[in-house]
């Protein structure tokens, strides 16, 4: 029966029912047969309905990654397509590893009204502004548009160019809005196909820690490519050695981002809100870094200007004082009774409106709510970015870097064309002989002799999805057991949601007589005496230092490719 003709069927009975002075209108065509198709039509619906809906989730998932490639563009358009072509109803059902209706459906504000500062003509003389990113148009615009602007505007004969360092956040730009930001190896190569001679790198970043880092590993590469590259300092400047330490970057960004926060409450300073009982509660987002200390040295900068109802926080608990039921402990013991949450980050994006603002029972004001311990809990979602003597700070951080030492380029091989050649030849010949048996090649993999003696080691377990790591109470480490030779990595998940690990690919995992990993129940016991039972796995190491794949699913049923890597084993 057709479509149609069900629901006329159905309209009806149902106007007859109600013709007849039913009170309840029960529509019973049992007898004609027709429920049956009905309940036939239906289900096939939900289950196309479904289908649709799991196709944009896994091309969501598709570009969810932090590597570009040549077709990302064209994967990013793709998933666009697919998601507009989708009903409401379908939007809803869009559930992936990464992928949720709010990827494409969150109105984040306006796209258009960011400038992606990627235009060629640069000069000689280029200004890279270097940020880790956010899909929060308005945030984008307001927090990282805000700095960019105002060093365009101090320095009208340079030009000033935009990168971002989060592919991940590359992508669901230009997915979703169209807008084309360029990353670091795009950003660099522009500049250097515009003959760029001088660049000076302004990254947007908090500290020294990670993104820092890598940024400046980056650079090294590219050094050569110019006559000079300068690189100014993040934020909050240098890190010292303890919690003691300030410095009057740390002095300004203290005193810019309380004033701010005051007056936004309709105060005029720290002390009138705390007269009233309010305290201030600065979210940062945390760091296994050892700039983490950065995070105790803003606590110390706050106590030292007499801002006794301002407390630093950290998304990450790292370090664990900053963590958020230690903060909430120390905000009820000072006596506060009512608790305003703002980012101690440049830019108000996932962070800020998630884990700071959201309305899920693991949010900062969740958790602050659900402590009874106050009478109220506001938020406050507003980037550093957007203080006007906060981007005077970094105007005046790009003007140090143009007195400062050019950074040293990474040394060439002596011959790097020669040695070039050589890896090719070598790949080359290794491809000639490599025997069609993979599965034997797997299994050798499998057993290669360890690196390391047997023994019990502390190992790195990394991976490249942030929603697939190490349970947070044991920073990324896992049990490194080498027996005989072979090497296996024992690891506890953040929680039961995996069900299922294989050592390779997900397509081979789904194959007939696949051996799966099995889950352990790990019990971790976490700062605060609380415990919680978590999925563990005893994963196969084939190598150290180096990539290799683990595929793993979850309780929906779907697999997912993943690469991991096993580093730095210390003996236990």
């Amino acid at each position: 029966m057709k479509k149609k003709l069900v629901s006329a069927i159905l309209f009806a009975a149902m106007s007859a029912a109600v013709m007849a002075g039913c009170g309840n209108v029960n529509v019973n065509i049992n007898d004609s047969g027709a429920d049956e198709e009905v309940t036939e039509e239906v289900t096939e619906e939900e289950v196309s309905d479904q289908e649709a809906a799991d196709h944009v989730a896994d091309l969501i998932d598709a570009i969810y990654v932090q590597e570009w490639t040549e077709d990302t563009d064209a994967r990013c358009a793709e998933a666009r397509e697919a998601w507009d072509a989708l009903t409401d109803e379908q939007k809803e059902l869009v559930e992936g590893e990464n992928a949720d209706p709010d990827y494409f459906g969150r109105d984040t504000g306006d796209a258009s009204k960011d400038d992606p500062l990627n235009q060629d003509e640069i000069g000689e003389n280029e200004i890279l502004v270097v940020s880790f990113g956010t899909s929060f148009n308005d945030s984008r615009t307001e927090d990282i548009g805000g700095v960019e602007k105002a060093i365009a505007e101090a320095n009208p004969d340079w030009s000033v160019r935009r990168a971002f360092t989060a592919q991940i956040i590359i992508n669901h730009i230009l997915a979703r809005d169209g807008e084309k930001i360029d990353n670091m190896k795009q950003a660099l190569d522009r500049a250097v196909d515009n003959g760029v001679k001088n660049l000076v790198v302004q990254p947007t970043h908090l500290m020294h820690g990670y993104e820092y880092d890598e940024m400046v590993e980056a650079l090294k590469e590219y050094a050569s490519n110019f006559e000079s590259v300068k690189v100014a300092e993040p934020l909050l400047g240098e890190v010292g050695k303890d919690a003691t330490i300030i410095n009057d970057d740390k002095k300004a960004v203290a005193e810019a981002v309380v004033l701010e926060a005051a007056n936004e409450a309709d105060y005029e300073d720290a002390a009138a809100a705390a007269e009233d009982g309010f305290a201030f509660v600065l979210m940062g987002h945390g760091t296994s870094h050892t700039a983490n200390v950065t995070y105790d040295q803003m606590q110390t900068q706050m106590e030292e200007l007499g801002y006794e109802n301002v407390f630093i926080g950290t998304v990450e608990g790292e370090p664990e004082d900053t963590a958020c039921d230690v903060v909430i402990d120390k905000v009820a013991e000072a006596g506060y009774s009512k608790v305003i949450l703002r980012p101690l980050m440049v830019v108000a994006g996932d962070h800020a409106n998630n884990d700071m603002a959201g309305e899920d029972e693991d949010s900062w004001k969740s958790m602050f709510t659900a402590s009874g311990k106050f009478e109220s809990v506001d938020c406050q979602i507003a980037g550093l970015g957007r203080i006007e003597d906060v981007e005077e700070l970094y105007v005046a951080h790009t003007a140090a870097a143009f007195d400062s030492e050019p950074l040293e380029a990474e040394e060439a091989p002596e011959d790097a064309e020669a040695k070039e050649d050589e890896e090719t030849d070598t790949e080359e010949a290794l491809e000639a002989e490599e025997p069609a048996d993979t599965e034997a090649d797997e299994e050798d993999a499998e057993t290669a002799e360890a690196p390391i003696p047997d023994g019990t080691y502390a190992a790195k377990f990394t991976t490249d999805n942030s929603m697939f790591h190490v349970n947070e109470a044991l920073d990324d480490m896992g049990e490194l057991t080498v027996k005989d030779g072979k090497m296996t990595i024992h690891v506890s998940l953040a929680s039961d949601g995996i069900l299922n690990l294989f050592p390779g690919t997900a397509e081979d995992a789904q194959k007939d007589g696949a051996k799966l990993l099995e889950p352990t129940e790990d019990t971790i016991e976490y700062d605060d005496g609380t415990t919680d039972v978590v999925n563990g796995f005893d994963v196969p190491v084939p190598y150290l230092d180096k990539e290799f794949d683990l595929a793993l699913v979850g309780k929906k049923g779907k697999w997912y490719d993943h690469k991991v890597v096993v580093a730095s084993p210390e003996a236990e």
